[in-house]
This record gives C-alpha cells, structure tokens and sequence, in this order.
C-alpha cells in the first residue's frame, strides 16, 4: 500500500479547509493539514513537507503569490507542486485555459472534492 499524499491547504476561509480536510481524507488517500494564516504558511509547509499545496489566493495577511514566491525560494519546497485556489477567476476561465495560466495550476472556488483529487493526481500521480 503506498503511503497517504500530504496535502497542506493555506486557506483562511476555515469552514471550507476542514470540510476539504475531511473530504480527501475520508479514504485514507490523502494525510492533509490546514494553514489559515498565510504569514505561517511557509514554516508550516517546512515542517509538514506536503507533497502538494492548496493556495488560496486572496489571504487577508498574505497574499498567494507572495506565500508561492517563498516556498519557490526555499530549496526544500521549490519543488512542491502548488495549486492555487481563486474565487478571482471563473470556473469557466480556468477550464478554458485547461485548468492553469502561465506555469501555473489554478481551480476556481467554488470548488468541489472531485475537482481537487482530479487536480491532485494529475499533478502526482494516480494512486
């Protein structure tokens, strides 16, 4: 059996980060930790060592991008996959560009589990 994906979720919105939480965890696939502050996220990630991160965008201490810039600056998580989390965009934005900008993945809030685990095991793997 291979080991649960660590998940690490920095979002502020706490109602949907435990509902997540609950949601990938349910059958034992996923390990995930939630992070609501942003200004924590980085020690956080650095002592939890996800295997993927859930960002959401809009934090009211930090934003995303600047949480992103520091874990892309730590040697041991730059290469951690990060997927943002937005309600900037539209869903409809996001499926048009196949679910990134740039280099980097985006999902639209609202977001659902099966959008997420679609998500996480195209950017890890399938289990």
């Amino acid at each position: 059996m291979n080991r649960p994906k660590r998940v690490l979720i920095v979002d502020d919105e706490r109602a949907f980060a435990r509902l997540m939480k609950t949601s990938l965890e349910v059958n034992g696939d996923y390990d995930v930790q939630v992070e609501s502050e942003g200004a924590k996220a980085l020690a956080t990630a650095g002592a939890y060592r996800p295997d993927l991160i859930l960002l959401d965008v809009m934090m009211p201490d930090v934003d995303g991008a600047r949480i992103a810039a520091a874990i892309r600056a730590d040697p041991a998580l730059r290469r951690t996959p990060i997927v943002f989390l937005t309600a900037v965009v539209s869903k409809n934005t996001v499926v048009d560009h196949g679910g990134s900008t740039g280099l980097q993945t985006y999902l639209a809030k609202p977001v659902t589990v099966e959008d997420v685990i679609d998500t996480i095991e195209r950017l890890l793997g399938r289990s």
